[in-house]
């Protein structure tokens, strides 16, 4: 059901209230041609057409969850998360699994994290087994950063501890070097690594050869026409969270029956296409405003992490799909309400009105907590969010409102879904293609000649042997002088690593100079 500025499903309490944006009705009528055109998009993309002509792959992260529960591949996924949690399958040693740690980036991390942290809590680590009924603690590593490993290996048991490693290619570097770092871990501690190891991934793709060849536990092949931002709804959301005690089909029932909320054509009565319709008007069709996210739940923390990665790679594009150069995007911050008043809310409020806030409040109680006066605990956080979305609203900041019943898989799915949705309609209105990222590739390619680099710099060191100079010095000594910049931070993580592999690069301040001065 909708009224102006504000929609209401009364199956599930979901309700996107968009009253508090700058707009008339007169301004979505004069979008109606490209709303048309979008609507038609829309349409194309659940029809199978080709909606990603730079990879010239379709887009099925809607149809494909439709099919998905009865697939042989969810049915798979149950019965070997049943025989994990109950110690059917075991480790190399015979020890039940008692830990998983995901290895993934971007949408291979970022969906199961938010995932976990929303229907788990942040300490479901903790829980006495019992409590977690048989199922897996679960850890995270989503970076190339020797910490985050060593934070794992911290608290994990190698013996009893999984390792799913996800990569659509398969070649994903920053999975692909937490992989080897656990190998050697595990052969190091006499474990052998294949009979704790499961991947999910494209099938022929370098990871499932790789898998296959070794021996791996399990291996579950992901679909190619879905990317990582929007995999939640796959088998790459599914194992992580089925996992954990997740409940995913209730998680697909939320999803589903958002896709079936927002097929609707008017506008105003599908709340992905009013959703998007704001964005694009309070940015003028080009971004011109950031878009804050702020759920009222701590359960939701993670949530504009993950909408930053959604929305950004989906948006942030330097052409459009005519070739023509735009430079589109919406840039996404956020926090979690009430610690924003205490965080960001300040310049909201007061300062720059470059911005249009998103309040996701979620209705239920987890606790009923009286803290005096027959008020609880709870009637504050209301209290903070309506008393901030009055108050953004009469200084005429731009202001959305969303609501929950509670934090669940069902109402999780929902908000996913509706996203999705949202951020397709608002790249077909603007047109971009939603569906690749160029500018990720463009970074990789530039890290693999940095990579290239600090291995010829490695080469030529002995060259440098009993010199020392600052970088600028030894760089013009071994054909580096255009390049000073580069070489300096290859000398400089050389020198913060002194033990590795013979490495002889020291440095020392030079307060004369007002430099680093490099010694070899």
């Amino acid at each position: 059901m909708s009224t102006m500025g504000k929609y209401i499903d009364q199956a599930s309490g979901f309700t996107l209230d968009v009253s508090g944006m700058n707009y008339e009705r007169s301004d979505l009528d004069a979008l109606s041609a490209k709303i048309a055109a979008a609507r038609q998009g829309m349409i194309d993309i659940e029809a199978g057409k080709v909606k990603n002509p730079d990879e010239n792959r379709k887009v099925t992260h809607f149809t494909d969850r439709e099919e998905y529960p009865s697939t042989e591949l969810f049915n798979q996924v149950g019965e070997f998360v049943e025989e994990v949690r109950t110690g059917v399958i075991a480790g190399s040693t015979g020890r039940k699994f008692e830990s998983v740690v995901i290895n993934g980036i971007g949408g291979s991390a970022l969906g199961p994290q938010l995932a976990q942290f929303a229907v788990n809590g942040p300490y479901w680590n903790e829980l006495d087994p019992s409590l977690r009924n048989g199922f897996l603690k679960i850890h995270f590593t989503d970076n190339t950063d020797s910490a985050g490993v060593a934070d794992i290996i911290a608290v994990i048991d190698p013996e009893t501890t999984l390792v799913v490693s996800i990569s659509k290619s398969g070649g994903t570097q920053e999975t692909k070097n937490n992989l080897t770092a656990f190998e050697t871990i595990y052969s190091d501690g006499g474990v052998d690594f294949s009979k704790h190891a499961c991947a999910i991934t494209m099938q022929g793709s370098k990871l499932d050869a790789y898998a296959n060849s070794a021996g791996w536990l399990q291996i579950f092949h992901m679909a190619e026409s879905i990317g990582g931002r929007t995999s939640e709804t796959s088998i790459v959301g599914h194992l992580p969270a089925a996992l954990a005690g997740i409940d995913f089909g209730s998680f697909l029932d939320g999803a589903l029956h958002m896709d079936e909320l927002t097929r609707v054509p008017e506008v105003s009565d599908n709340p992905a296409y009013l959703l998007a319709a704001m964005w694009y008007l309070a940015g003028d069709g080009k971004g011109d405003k950031n878009m804050i996210i702020v759920p009222y739940s701590d359960r939701l923390v993670l949530l504009s992490r993950y909408l930053q990665q959604l929305v950004m790679e989906s948006l942030g594009k330097e052409l459009d799909l005519k070739g023509n150069t735009v430079n589109q995007g919406l840039s996404v911050f956020g926090n979690k309400g009430g610690t924003d008043a205490h965080a960001f809310i300040q310049q909201l409020n007061d300062g720059r009105n470059d911005f249009f806030v998103t309040f996701l409040e979620v209705l239920g109680d987890d606790l009923d907590l009286p803290v005096g006066d027959g008020i609880h605990m709870g009637d504050y956080l209301h209290g903070f969010q309506a008393g901030l979305a009055a108050a953004l609203t009469e200084k005429s900041r731009q202001v959305i409102q969303m609501r929950i019943n509670t934090v669940d898989e069902y109402n999780l799915g929902m908000i996913i879904a509706l996203y999705e949705r949202a951020v397709a309609f608002y790249a077909e209105l603007i047109g971009v293609n939603a569906f690749h990222q160029p500018g990720v590739e463009a970074y990789k390619k530039a890290s693999g000649k940095i990579i290239a680099m600090l291995m010829e710099v490695k080469e030529k060191l002995p060259e440098l042997s009993g010199s020392a100079g600052t970088a600028a010095e030894l760089a013009e000594k071994v054909g580096f002088a255009d390049r000073v910049n580069e070489f300096e931070g290859i000398l400089a993580k050389f020198a913060a690593n002194p033990s590795r592999d013979g490495n002889t690069v020291s440095r020392k301040w030079d307060s004369e100079a007002g430099d680093w001065r490099y010694s070899v």
